[in-house]
């Protein structure tokens, strides 16, 4: 029996080797590696900004949520590789009937599910601590309904994702890695310009900012970071949470600054000045863009490394899949995407957190108030029950924000210069 010819190797080492030296070289330029330019932030023990009280309960909360989260990352790994790897995968997908890509496409459904089902109990666990420390209010209901609602939101993105390379693997069994590559980069886009206006508002009504005091500030503040919005989105966000928070999504004709409703009543006018002073930040350095453009560029590298994975016959043999496009190997291909997300987090979160401190100097620098900026981040961290100090590894692995600590030192640090 002739095996199916694999991807041309020599073209997926070319896209993995291109792309990431063109990665290195956009976030070399772009991103903001230091987070307080020419020095270092001050450190600022938690008992100077926190009581022992606070101290102890956000280090409580976020220790048994942070435990909940690794057990819940790993048991989705465990399952995802499982199905992937062994002939799991191909028991379970081998069963659907139909066109390949209707296969596929209930295939993605039925793995996302299995997926939900064996992390729920963590899922639930959390949900209940969260009531517990009074961080929701939200009734079971409306949680069961965000949870599906998450489902069927990645289900979509999952199944065009699946159908787009799968399609193009069955027609280009050589070269299918570069043209899934090229179709992946205008895809990343259209998804990052098109959320804010189709998935947000699934979770969230958005009301335009009352006019009055706080608005003409908010736009006094985007004036002066050269920022260009016609309003600011207040989102129902206390039905689902007491935290506060606000951020930025889309860019050009979707671009949008949105801030928790509950942010507007629990923190006084210059706090909430120093939250949108960050997020318009984010808009004055087209953080969105860039984001979105290094996920691009991380697609085709991903892509490449996928075309390496799929021209080793021993993994094919081991996954009981004959090729990328063989409808069962959506199990192996999602299995590979987890395991290359988690290995890729710290790449992903130290450009994160760069970027964030970024934003930081522009709130400080726009409303000229480290008082209220350093008010703010307590503000926000108490709300939260953060960890005033997280273990150094989980905050280098998974944390997405410098600390409220290190924020306030950067604060200190920018205000003594």
């Amino acid at each position: 029996m002739t095996q199916p010819v694999g991807p041309n190797r020599k073209l997926c080492l070319a896209l993995v080797v291109g792309s990431g030296l063109v990665f290195a070289v956009v976030a070399g330029l772009l991103v903001p590696w230091h987070w307080v330019p020419g020095g270092h932030y001050e450190h600022v023990p938690a008992h100077d900004v926190f009581s022992a009280a606070q101290i102890k309960r956000g280090t409580s909360y976020s220790s048994s949520q942070r435990h909940l989260g690794w057990a819940s990352l790993a048991v989705s790994l465990v399952v995802a590789l499982l199905l992937g790897l062994t002939r799991l995968g191909r028991l379970l997908l081998g069963r659907l009937r139909g066109p390949w890509w209707f296969r596929v496409a209930l295939g993605s459904l039925a793995l996302l599910v299995i997926g939900v089902v064996v992390t729920l109990p963590f899922s639930w666990r959390s949900r209940s601590i969260d009531l517990a420390y009074g961080l929701t209010h939200q009734a079971a209901a409306g949680w069961w309904g965000d949870v599906g609602l998450t489902l069927l939101v990645n289900w979509a993105f999952t199944a065009i994702a699946m159908v787009m390379v799968m399609g193009v693997a069955r027609k280009a069994p050589r070269t299918w890695p570069l043209w899934t590559g090229l179709a992946a980069v205008p895809l990343v886009f259209a998804g990052s310009f098109v959320y804010p206006v189709v998935v947000e508002p699934l979770f969230n009504h958005f009301s335009p900012m009352p006019k009055g005091e706080l608005r003409d500030s908010i736009m006094a503040l985007a004036a002066k970071e050269h920022v260009h919005i016609s309003d600011v989105l207040v989102a129902d966000a206390s039905r689902r949470t007491t935290t506060l928070n606000a951020y930025v999504s889309g860019f050009g004709s979707t671009r949008r600054v949105v801030v928790y409703d509950n942010l507007l009543t629990d923190v006084n006018q210059a706090e909430v000045e120093a939250v949108v002073a960050h997020e318009l930040g984010h808009a004055a350095h087209n953080d969105v863009l860039l984001g979105t453009g290094l996920g691009a560029i991380g697609s085709v590298f991903g892509l490449g490394l996928l075309g390496l994975l799929f021209a080793d016959r021993r993994l094919l043999s081991r996954a009981r899949v004959s090729g990328p496009g063989d409808p069962v190997a959506i199990a192996l291909l999602l299995a590979l995407t987890a395991l290359g997300t988690l290995l890729a987090s710290p790449i992903e979160n130290t450009i994160s957190r760069g970027i964030e401190a970024r934003a930081d100097r522009s709130s400080l620098a726009a409303t000229g108030n480290p008082a209220a900026f350093i008010a703010m981040q307590k503000s926000l961290a108490v709300h939260s029950l953060s960890d005033p100090t997280p273990p150094a590894w989980s905050e280098f692995w998974f944390g997405t924000h410098p600390t409220a600590l290190q924020r306030i030192g950067m604060a200190k640090a920018l205000e003594r210069q």
